[in-house]
């Protein structure tokens, strides 16, 4: 009898993902830090553009976007960052600044072609408080970021991308594999980064509890 089980929508994404950790300086209050994700998808460069850039296909993958989406205006992600459109030159590149939490950092996202398909990269910098990195690393900007890379894979795939219960599928077992997987390798890269690998697997732990729900 052939095995009629669909495949699950996380099959072979945390291998797809590139993960890379710089470390900058550090002080008594901050670190300099940067995180890096970079994965090719099977499109082309404008098609990748827009479903990154255009609110009606962002909503469909990664959350609804508000505000003014060009050079010098501010956005808003619905229960998430806002900040201003620093630089944006289509359909290759723009800078976001990520502001949340009384907290701003910056993101910068870069398209190109690849082969057959386009490659997304998309590096999270900024002045991260020490007490927060030490308990975190960078999973705690890294996995939030592959699950809207997850999304984005479904997206091009099929149109769509997020799950109807997006809270329900993060307590499914494929999600929670998922998760830990994802936390595994930013404790990987942080210790290709430099990190001590007792500190960083540590880290580790604790971001997987937190996006896992282990941890209220």
């Amino acid at each position: 009898m052939n095995d009629q089980r669909p495949t699950p929508i996380t099959a072979g994404q945390v291998e797809s993902v590139q993960r890379v950790v710089r470390l900058g300086q550090r002080s008594d209050t901050t670190i300099d830090a940067a995180s890096t994700l970079s994965q090719t998808y099977a499109t082309d460069v404008d098609d990748l553009w827009e479903a990154c850039t255009t609110p009606d296909r962002l909503a469909r993958w990664f959350a609804p976007v508000s505000g003014d989406l060009r050079l010098g205006g501010r956005y808003q992600i619905e229960g998430n960052a806002g900040g201003e459109v620093r630089a944006c030159e289509p359909p290759r590149t723009f800078t976001l600044t990520w502001e949340m939490g009384g907290g701003a950092s910056e993101v910068n996202v870069r398209i190109e072609p690849d082969g057959d398909g386009a490659r997304l990269t998309l590096e999270h910098t900024g002045d991260v408080p020490v007490e927060f990195w030490d308990q975190f690393g960078p999973g705690a900007t890294g996995v939030g970021w592959d699950l809207a890379l997850l999304g984005l894979a479904g997206h091009l795939r099929t149109g769509q991308g997020k799950p109807e219960d997006e809270e329900a599928w993060t307590m499914t077992p494929e999600a929670q594999e998922f998760i830990t997987r994802c936390s595994q390798a930013w404790g990987d890269a942080a210790i290709a980064a430099g990190a001590p690998e007792t500190e960083a697997r540590a880290a580790q732990d604790r971001t997987t509890a937190f996006f896992t729900g282990a941890v209220t």
